[in-house]
């Protein structure tokens, strides 16, 4: 199934399938129905229900009348636990479903039509299964290695008897070693490389031939993980699996997980932390799949870090897969992403489109102290272009500031830049007629991330780029300057 195009200038958004895309969760509603979950709505100022998002709680009872209501489900976690967002999970789920509707890879179901999952640490929250399960009728294998997880993984399913023949819940056996990256160095590149991707569209899909045969792979892949087997050494022999997906420990410190205090999803050191963060973490699910090959059709995880996404893309890169393809996940003004892999050959090639200059850019500016938000960041965007003579407009509901600018102000940008640099940015200068720059629009949003980062993207928000690189520059210049405000200390 074909997700709906973004028009341009448009957030990212659910995927249109999920249920909450276009009717968000109405707390006052639910509390109508939910006499456990009245007690945590309460009402602003301007009349909206709201809940108080660092109340664990309060978090948790709306994820369980979700489920019940929207989904027919019945669930519970014990108190300090990972809570999941339903929309949020919801999001991944149609994703992988978009995955396996494409037509990029073979499907190879044999003597099979339901598709068959696994779940890399499926928590007692075992919120993949049980979405992929009553959403879709998807069978799901859910590994973990706590006692407590495996426990309440264990009821939730059992809780919901019209489709826990579809869910088996898989201990990890802490015995068998983790896998080494050493033998990820055997046949590098044997089935394809990755050719391309675009980071700040949140999409990627990479093809191509064999890369040469002088490649070799970076000697410290995989390097800072050491914890429980994450594929290899759970996978049964002979067993395959049209995808795996995985919610991995973002956090290297549990302090680093602590961090903010505006909202509060519980979770334990197991669920949350990894030396080496999810970085790590991934890397070890890559070098699994090298192993593993064929055995998934697709592999996936969900990334924190958009940071992470070239590092990793590299690295499947570099072992060989024949196809890459990442996608964004957006919930409120929370921002992930998604990462797919695949070693099967592909059923047909994708060619990048490549234009003059990107109508979008974006970049990651950490450092932010807890006293900082991302509506102080919106506030200096403003500030910034409204110092510059530019027409701007916060919009706090959206998180968004919409831009204006004049010929007269882009050009005075352009000659600022060309002073202090570069024979690259002279040429823009001398290409920049004020009449083919009049009326400038563009639009700049703030996405949370994980604690003390944001993710800052730019739109341009007209048909064509008028001139090549002033888009580019404005933007840039935006960075040197909110950089400076607010990471300091940070290289």
């Amino acid at each position: 199934m074909g997700s709906k195009k973004r028009k341009r200038g448009e957030r990212a958004t659910t995927n249109p399938r999920n249920k909450y895309s276009d009717n968000p969760p109405d707390f006052s509603l639910l509390a109508s129905k939910y006499s456990t979950f009245a007690p945590y709505v309460f009402y602003s100022g301007d009349g909206r229900p709201r809940i108080d998002w660092t109340d664990f709680n309060a978090t948790r009872e709306l994820t369980r009348v979700l489920l019940h209501r929207d989904h027919g489900l019945n669930w519970w976690i014990p108190d300090g636990q990972l809570c999941p967002t339903v929309p949020n999970r919801s999001n991944y789920i149609h994703w992988i479903e978009d995955l396996l509707s494409s037509d990029i890879i073979p499907k190879v179901q044999a003597d099979r039509d339901t598709a068959k999952g696994f779940d890399i640490g499926t928590g007692t929250n075992c919120i993949y299964p049980l979405l992929g399960a009553s959403l879709l009728g998807w069978k799901f294998v859910g590994s973990d290695f706590t006692d407590v997880a495996l426990e309440w993984a264990e009821k939730n399913v059992k809780s919901n008897p019209h489709i826990s023949e579809l869910i088996e819940i898989r201990r990890v056996n802490l015995e068998n070693p983790a896998s080494s990256s050493e033998e990820l160095n055997d046949e590098p590149g044997k089935y394809g490389q990755c050719t391309d991707a675009d980071f700040d569209n949140g999409k990627a899909v990479v093809i191509g031939p064999s890369p040469p045969a002088h490649l070799q792979m970076h000697s410290g892949i995989g390097k800072g993980y050491g914890g429980p087997p994450i594929l290899v050494g759970v996978v049964k022999d002979g067993e395959k699996f049209d995808f795996c997906m995985c919610n991995p420990p973002f956090f290297e410190t549990i302090e680093e997980a602590g961090l903010n205090p505006k909202t509060s999803c519980g979770g334990t050191m197991q669920e949350m932390v990894c030396p080496g963060g999810e970085s790590a973490f991934i890397t070890r699910i890559i070098e699994d799949s090298v192993q593993l090959r064929q055995s998934f059709r697709w592999y996936t995880s969900m990334v924190g870090r958009k940071t992470n996404l070239k590092v990793l893309i590299s690295k499947l890169w570099e072992v060989g897969a024949t196809i890459v393809k990442t996608t964004e996940f957006v919930q409120g003004q929370t921002c992930r992403w998604g990462i797919a892999w695949s070693f099967l050959p592909a059923s047909k090639k994708i060619v990048p489109s490549h234009v003059a200059e990107k109508n979008n850019m974006s970049f990651m500016l950490e450092g932010l102290q807890r006293h900082q938000s991302a509506f102080d960041v919106l506030q200096s965007v403003e500030s910034y272009f409204r110092n510059m003579g530019a027409s701007s407009k916060l919009d706090s509901a959206s998180f968004k500031v919409d831009v204006t600018l004049s010929a007269e102000q882009c050009n005075s940008i352009l000659k600022t830049q060309t002073q202090n640099g570069t024979d690259q940015d002279i040429l823009i200068s001398a290409n920049c007629p004020s009449d083919k720059l009049n009326d400038m629009r563009l639009c700049v949003s703030v996405f949370q991330q994980i604690p003390g980062t944001l993710l800052v993207k730019g739109l341009f928000l007209q048909k064509e780029i008028p001139v090549p690189g002033v888009f580019s520059v404005i933007f840039q210049q935006l960075q040197e300057v909110l950089k400076s405000k607010f990471s300091k200390g940070i290289r």
